[in-house]
């Protein structure tokens, strides 16, 4: 049901008619059943109207509001110019510094950002592990981060 995170999903109904555009064909109570499971409820948007959200997986459990893809990407930059002090490359590994207590904050946003060329993080006090998919990518991320935290600041 990563659908309910790509868009604002307002009823039932509208989450049905997506999911029969994708070719799945669901009933309402299927539907309503699988929401419950998934642990969705309403919240308002920042437009003020109800729409479904579910929690995030790993620590954060809070349901959020989907964001688009520009506003997740500006917040990790605004975020990587305010916290990043620096950024070195291994391979596929690149090892983010914060400010003390400020990784895994940092982490979160890199993670809610949903870049394709980072495998995942790990976050400790003041350090950010990041993995890249690509083998060799880690200095390539490396400098784009510190290229976003550049333009950020």
């Amino acid at each position: 049901m990563d659908i309910l995170g790509r868009q604002p999903i307002r009823s039932q109904s509208q989450l049905a008619r997506l999911l029969a555009e994708d070719g799945l064909s669901v009933t309402q109570a299927t539907l309503s059943r699988d929401l419950d499971e998934l642990g969705a409820v309403k919240i308002r948007s920042t437009d003020g109207e109800l729409i479904y959200a579910v929690p995030s997986e790993g620590g954060f459990r809070t349901p959020q509001a989907p964001l688009g893809e520009s506003v997740k990407e500006e917040r990790m930059a605004r975020l990587a110019g305010e916290l990043l002090i620096s950024a070195e490359a291994s391979a596929n590994l690149v090892v983010l510094r914060t400010p003390p207590g400020a990784a895994q904050f940092l982490a979160s946003a890199i993670d809610q950002a949903e870049t394709h060329d980072i495998l995942g993080t790990i976050a400790g006090d003041d350090t950010v592990l990041l993995i890249s998919r690509d083998p060799a990518g880690g200095q390539a991320l490396a400098d784009h981060l510190l290229g976003l935290a550049e333009k950020s600041r």
